[in-house]
């Protein structure tokens, strides 16, 4: 996704929640997060891949800015050495939406759509459904790009080493590997399940 598209694809998610965007420094707090150095899969290149998967689905969404705007904060606090990073992305979220003067119960619809990419259990509702399947939908790209994803997690825990990374990746993809359905979103689930599949089972080997 080009930056002028990017823009304006936050800029068209404030507009529908009926506010105009906030200014400038927001954005550019977000990209500068999104770009730190520490990096390499939860960047801007996840971001553009959730909101053009989004755009693919939108008409499966009930309120799709709320789920953009969640998307564009779902990953914007990012310390792999802390377990909270999708509370205190939330948190930011919800703090810029209040300052926005975005109507109270959306800013809490947004609170919650941050906290469900924790992936600690499977959302009932069907916009978190959406969310979580498109945050997802990396495990179902094509071949090469899933190995991609696979060294750009890596490099982000580089510090570990392989004896404790390599069976405990293998635990968390083989977690999404036995759920059934692995994405809950009908359309989504057609489109990406069999070859997330078939990468689960190639990368646990």
């Amino acid at each position: 996704m080009q930056a002028d598209a990017r823009r304006s694809a936050w800029a068209d998610a404030w507009d529908v929640l009926g506010v105009e965007a906030p200014d400038a420094a927001l954005l550019d707090a977000l990209l500068a997060h999104y770009s730190e150095p520490h990096r390499a899969y939860h960047t801007l290149q996840h971001l553009d891949e959730c909101l053009e998967s989004l755009a693919l689905e939108r008409s499966h969404a009930r309120r799709p800015a709320e789920i953009a705007l969640a998307l564009w904060f779902h990953d914007a606090i990012y310390d792999i050495h802390r377990h909270d990073n999708e509370e205190r992305s939330a948190d930011w979220a919800q703090q810029a939406l209040r300052d926005a003067g975005v109507e109270a119960d959306a800013v809490q619809r947004v609170h919650a759509l941050v906290l469900a990419t924790r992936h600690q259990a499977q959302p009932e509702e069907a916009d978190a459904r959406l969310l979580v399947d498109i945050d997802l939908s990396i495990l179902g790209a094509p071949a090469p790009r899933f190995a991609e994803y696979e060294q750009q997690i890596r490099f982000e825990y580089a510090h570990v080493p392989p004896g404790v990374f390599e069976p405990r990746r293998r635990q968390i993809l083989g977690s999404f590997l036995a759920r059934d359905p692995l994405y809950l979103t009908p359309s989504i689930r057609a489109r990406l399940e069999a070859q997330a599949r078939v990468n689960l089972q190639r990368a646990i080997g």
